[in-house]
């Protein structure tokens, strides 16, 4: 595991290389999450109460800048896989001396770093400004390890999204859909909570609010009972989910045809 550690650093490292990208690709966040505050302010000052579906104004504006930090800083590789197969060059990506999934899982966990410090140092800024002070801070040790979990759900998906590039090359149709359901199903525009139930139930079988709606709830929410349950379900989704990928990828080496050269 050495050398896939040493890719990781590389490649935090790497991602150092353009400081003023990351920042305003971090500072995007402002953008959402103060439409987001002038929007729940309304809706909270036109319902009968302070309290909708178990959150204040407070927890839905910070359970929304976790949301959107996970969503901002989630690796997208897919597209990438997929113009490595156009071009050719996956041929050598594959006959190297390392595990071509390992690599990938490597390379974007390195790119993932930075991007979600600055991210969160920027949402939490503005957030804190506009409705006071996060949290507990006791609950940010489960978040993180609620959020690495649901990096490792949403790096499968991704996975299993590029490897169709294996077979049918293009894969932005599949990329385009997966972004709708994390948005919808995965609670990033609107907390889970506030579904009708039937919706409630759909959207927490699957494994898109474990990537999401679970780490950012915990966030607002941080609680021993609520940590266990989405942990045993995030450890279940990222057993299925790597085993689909590992056989997805032998599947689709058989199938893979090399072109350009």
């Amino acid at each position: 595991m050495k050398k896939y550690w040493a890719i990781f650093k590389t490649q935090v490292i790497n991602s150092l290389a353009y400081p003023t990208e990351i920042m305003w690709r971090s500072m995007a966040i402002l953008i959402f999450l103060w439409v987001f505050t002038f929007l729940w302010r309304v809706a909270f000052d036109n319902s009968s109460t302070t309290i909708l579906a178990g959150l204040t104004l407070h927890d839905t504006l910070w359970y929304l800048m976790l949301a959107e930090t996970i969503e901002l800083s989630r690796p997208r590789f897919a597209n990438t896989i997929a113009q490595s197969v156009k071009d050719g060059s996956i041929a050598y990506l594959l006959c190297k001396p390392y595990d071509f999934l390992l690599y990938q899982l490597s390379v974007n966990a390195g790119d993932t770093v930075f991007r979600l410090i600055l991210t969160f140092i920027f949402g939490s800024a503005l957030i804190w400004g506009m409705v006071g002070a996060p949290p507990d801070i006791w609950g940010w040790p489960l978040t993180l390890v609620a959020f690495s979990f649901g990096w490792l759900i949403n790096f499968s998906l991704t996975a299993l999204i590029g490897l169709a590039a294996f077979v049918v090359e293009e894969v932005t149709p599949f990329t385009w859909i997966y972004q709708k359901l994390i948005f919808i199903l995965g609670g990033m525009m609107i907390p889970i909570d506030f579904y009708p139930p039937w919706l409630q139930n759909i959207s927490k079988a699957l494994p898109f609010s474990y990537v999401m709606y679970g780490p950012a709830r915990l966030f607002v929410s941080p609680d021993l009972e609520r940590f266990a349950t989405l942990l045993a379900g995030q450890l279940a989704w990222v057993a299925v989910l790597g085993v689909l990928v590992s056989v997805a990828y032998r599947r689709g080496l058989r199938r893979l045809a090399i072109n350009g050269g």
